[in-house]
């Protein structure tokens, strides 16, 4: 007879989970986009050992160690799974590789409907378990002292670098397809939607306890192809998405950089909370959706590298906007730049959970 599994021990630090699902708590809870970066020195010593940044990523003991570094530094209320947005499209093997100075490039980038049309998933286990490792040995030596989160790229966002191979100014090819052959996108972005919610819900079934998924250029769409391709493409993924594990809720975050014009429609999507950039008040956020969603953000990443009282003025001023209340993941609006010096992190981690003790009963 099989041994019945006990119940995985509750988290010491709920912050993050109680917050993304507009629970009350004692102090608003804070992580950072790119928190473990080359802005840590230790950071920069693990990628000079692996040599270069897929051996990192794909490397579990390097990326769960990476994973943990600023939780050692910061008082952070979560880790976020260090790894890349790029890693199914690697995975359908497009060859992913990053040129010094350059970033992210395919060594094979979509060309056609035809090469479109060959796209397959990739089993999440198989073609990425090196990430799903990685996500095992995370919650392993977390020991339940924060959450884990996991993510991914958004099908648009992924699309844009599999078309274009790689970064791109004007997203000029793959907004071409978009116009010439939508019968093309649309499968595309089927398949990616797809590809997603798998890999997803294979992170919460090896431990993730938050999904996010990062629509980087999603901003750069006209509205009608935002919502025709990106946000459907992000909808089909939270309809597929596991949203409770061992009778835990497992909250989901969408986050479009420049998406404050498609708020409702992001927060209609069924997501537990939106995540916002630094172009919208977030007191404008909440009274537009914050009675269906919680916010996530919203600090400019460039006023980290003013004076740390700047900073931390900053983060007074973004708690005060939103106000008293449930629902407010702090964050900046974007990912932390290599150029900032770790003492202001600490520095904001420690002001917004002082200052934000006053707007919680």
């Amino acid at each position: 007879m099989q041994a019945k599994m006990s119940a995985p021990p509750a988290l010491k630090n709920d912050r993050l989970i109680r917050a993304l699902l507009r629970q009350p708590v004692d102090q608003t809870p804070i992580w950072i986009m790119r928190q473990a970066g080359r802005y840590l020195p230790e950071y920069r010593a693990v990628r000079e050992q692996a040599g270069d940044f897929m051996t990192l990523c794909s490397t579990p003991d390097l990326a769960c160690e990476v994973t943990l570094q600023p939780l050692r530094r910061f008082g952070l209320d979560a880790a976020i799974l260090f790894s890349d947005i790029l890693t199914i499209p690697d995975a359908m093997g497009l060859g992913l590789y990053f040129a010094e100075g350059e970033g992210p490039k395919f060594k094979t980038r979509l060309e056609s409907a035809a090469d479109i049309a060959k796209l397959r998933a990739p089993d999440p286990e198989d073609d990425l378990g090196y990430v799903m490792d990685a996500v095992r040995l995370i919650r392993q030596e977390l020991k339940g002292e924060v959450p884990l989160i996991g993510f991914a790229g958004s099908p648009w966002t992924l699309a844009t670098y599999m078309i274009e191979g790689g970064g791109s100014k004007t997203f000029a090819r793959a907004k071409a397809l978009l116009f010439e052959d939508p019968t093309a996108a649309h499968h595309l972005m089927h398949v990616l939607a797809d590809s997603v919610a798998a890999y997803l819900n294979a992170q919460i079934e090896a431990g993730a306890q938050a999904v996010m998924v990062f629509d980087s250029w999603g901003g750069a769409l006209s509205s009608a192809h935002y919502k025709e391709y990106s946000l459907a493409a992000m909808q089909r993924i939270v309809d597929q998405l596991i949203r409770e594990k061992d009778g835990v809720k497992i909250p989901v975050t969408l986050f479009t950089k420049g998406g404050g014009l498609w708020l409702e429609a992001i927060a209609a999507t069924g997501c537990d909370a939106v995540g916002l950039d630094w172009t919208i008040e977030i007191a404008e956020a909440r009274r537009r959706i914050g009675n269906k969603v919680a916010l996530q953000g919203n600090m400019d990443p460039a006023v980290m590298a003013a004076s740390s009282s700047t900073v931390c003025h900053e983060a007074e001023r973004i708690l005060n906007s939103f106000g008293h209340g449930n629902g407010h993941v702090f964050n900046l609006g974007h990912g932390i730049t290599p150029d900032i010096d770790p003492d202001k992190v600490d520095a904001l981690v420690r002001q917004v959970h002082q200052h934000s003790r006053q707007f919680h009963d």
